[in-house]
């Protein structure tokens, strides 16, 4: 009887306007997140030099691999801190905070300290030329300078999310994407400053949301603590805090690691058909990753009150996140595919002007129209396991999606083309929501019986 009065002691309801209270604000920061690269490119174009425009592209593309590994640092504060919450323990929320705030710091540090290798190994591995290679050294070794406030930033905001407060995520990405948009132009168009110009602005952005994020979340952490106490050096260091926080970053680590991979083989296969093949495949690939922003505000929601309800113990708060969260996020991906497939030839005519690009943009189409269907309950469970901190099935799953996403694209590439590398594709989302749904269920049972 007292574990039923304490579930319900910290019971508490989700309605759809919870849900999209968390949604719809992290829809659009996250959306705001391409203009950047947009903003990036437009300004380094204006300057007439292709090398430079290939800096900035090669550097994005070294940033993209190297910061994504850390976006354990967003996902697991999200989960553990919205846990915390649940569960009404105030002292574990400010330590969730402090832990993932050290951790990044360090991380950050260590990974300017390995700054020469990383840019070293990067430029081997992508073999641009002479010319390409200068303006990305320019452009990394000024925007790594960021990497400790980048991860500073990524603890900050899984934080907030945790807690339920998506108008504080909104506030800080707009600050950061914003000042990175503008700096970005001032320094570039303005003054003249070239590659290092964008890549400053990028630092500076950073650096200043670091610092903002800080002071937002010192008054958020005396609002939340109802004792007015950081947690205690034992509590803050306690070993087995510790121990899973460092097995939930390891396992999303990973995960995320087969995601890039997987993208960085998509592209590497069709860079293999040619290049007319191999920028038809790009301009689709927007269609997906545009899909995926909308995607991941209903996938945040799913984060935050998962892992609320598993901190509170609460079953009923549970399953009413998992279906309003997963209908609603098939309802908006039947949408988007409805989009993709009515304005999709529009877009490509507008995205090039090569009627080779167009045409076989146009011959796959359909399979990347059909990219956010697939994925929805990738995204969505991605989500719950994250807010659930079930990382080791998270991480098992995307390895088993990955060895099926390989094998059905090495048994019929011969026979389909670039076909069978889109059906891959979609057989490697379409594997990774199956699979955590099916071993969604258990694990509730378990997590929820205990």
């Amino acid at each position: 009887m007292s574990q039923v009065s304490a579930d319900q002691s910290k019971a508490f309801d989700v309605s759809l306007g919870l849900v999209l209270k968390i949604a719809v604000p992290m829809t659009i920061a996250y959306l705001s997140t391409p203009i950047v690269g947009i903003t990036d490119t437009f300004v380094i174009g204006q300057l007439g030099d292709p090398a430079l425009l290939g800096g900035i592209a090669v550097g994005a593309i070294l940033f993209d691999l190297l910061f994504s590994s850390f976006n354990f640092l967003r996902s697991g504060s999200t989960g553990l801190t919205a846990q915390a919450y649940g569960a009404q323990d105030d002292v574990e929320i400010g330590a969730v905070l402090l832990r993932f705030c050290m951790t990044a710091v360090i991380l950050g540090l260590l990974l300017l300290a390995l700054r020469e290798p990383f840019l070293q190994l990067g430029l081997a591995f992508m073999e641009p030329s002479p010319e390409v290679a200068q303006a990305t050294e320019t452009y990394f070794l000024i925007r790594i300078l960021a990497a400790p406030f980048t991860f500073l930033n990524f603890a900050i905001l899984g934080w907030v999310l945790g807690l339920g407060r998506a108008g504080t995520g909104l506030l800080l990405q707009t600050m950061l994407n914003g000042l990175n948009i503008g700096l970005s132009l001032l320094l570039v168009l303005v003054y003249d400053w070239g590659v290092a110009g964008a890549a400053w602005a990028t630092f500076t952005a950073e650096l200043v949301t670091a610092f903002a994020g800080v002071g937002l979340i010192l008054a958020q952490a005396r609002a939340t603590s109802h004792s007015g106490q950081w947690p205690s050096r034992a509590r803050l260091f306690d070993a087995s805090r510790f121990k899973a926080m460092f097995g939930l970053n390891r396992d999303i680590m990973i995960r995320s690691f087969c995601l890039v991979f997987a993208f960085a083989y998509f592209t590497a296969q069709g860079a293999q058909s040619g290049d007319v093949v191999l920028a038809a495949n790009a301009i689709l690939m927007n269609f997906f990753f545009v899909a995926g922003y909308f995607l991941d505000g209903f996938a945040t929601a799913a984060e935050q009150l998962v892992g609320r309800a598993v901190g509170a113990r609460w079953r009923p708060a549970y399953d009413r996140t998992l279906w309003l969260t997963v209908v609603w996020g098939f309802i908006l991906s039947g949408f988007l595919t409805a989009v993709m497939l009515v304005f999709g030839p529009a877009f490509i005519d507008t995205m090039t002007t090569s009627e080779d690009v167009r045409l076989h943009a146009g011959d796959y189409l359909i399979w990347a129209a059909l990219t956010p269907l697939a994925g929805v309950l990738a995204f969505q469970m991605d989500g719950v396991f994250i807010g659930a901190t079930w990382s080791r099935d998270m991480r098992n799953m995307m390895l088993l999606s990955l060895g099926l996403y390989l094998l059905t694209l090495h048994s019929f590439s011969d026979l389909w083309g670039n076909h069978a590398l889109w059906i891959a594709l979609l057989v490697f989302l379409g594997a990774r929501g199956l699979s955590l749904s099916v071993i969604s269920i258990p694990r509730a049972r378990q997590t929820f019986s205990g």
